[in-house]
């Protein structure tokens, strides 16, 4: 959703059973927090509706939920590929010092120094540690997310993230 009051959380990609269930590919971590924020807001091309959690479960790296007014197969099928997304305000805060990845995307970088580096693209989970891929024109870079010693510096406010970083590498 363009709107910045709505975030992009997961997408319907299958159905599940006969009563209606639909297959979740969640954004959200753990996956299965999709199901803590209700209602949904569904959309695909021009079409919007919201619709109601009344349940679900994880099932392997899908999750499966079950929305108010789908009881079927047939309804359950009409929604796959429906983006979903939820309210901003539903999210918890973030603590001192944490960020939801959606709110770094499009932050300008520049190093303590001065340099400008370009703007976060999108962020890689490692399991080391959180990665932001940084493009600027045809040079992408892959700056560790680690505070204080490679990030220095979130300013939501004015959309810039300083790193401590050599421009070259």
């Amino acid at each position: 959703m363009a709107n910045d009051d709505y975030i992009s959380a997961g997408e319907i990609s299958g159905v599940f059973g006969v009563k209606g269930g639909v297959k979740v590919f969640s954004f959200t971590q753990p996956r299965e927090n999709i199901l803590r924020y209700s209602p949904w807001l569904l959309q695909k091309n021009n079409q919007i509706k919201e619709l109601k959690v009344v349940g679900g479960q994880r099932q392997g790296h899908l999750v499966v939920a079950e929305l108010e007014g789908v009881s079927d197969r047939d309804q359950a099928f009409a929604l796959i590929g429906w983006t979903i997304s939820i309210k901003r305000e539903q999210l918890p805060k973030p603590k001192a010092d944490e960020y939801y990845w959606v709110d770094l995307v499009g932050l300008e970088v520049e190093t303590n120094l001065g340099v400008k580096l370009g703007k976060v693209d999108h962020l890689l989970e490692t399991g080391a540690n959180d990665v932001l891929v940084v493009v600027d024109g045809e040079v992408e870079r892959l700056i560790p997310f680690l505070q204080p010693q490679t990030v220095l510096k979130v300013d939501l406010a004015n959309q810039l993230l300083v790193v401590d970083w050599d421009p070259d590498f």
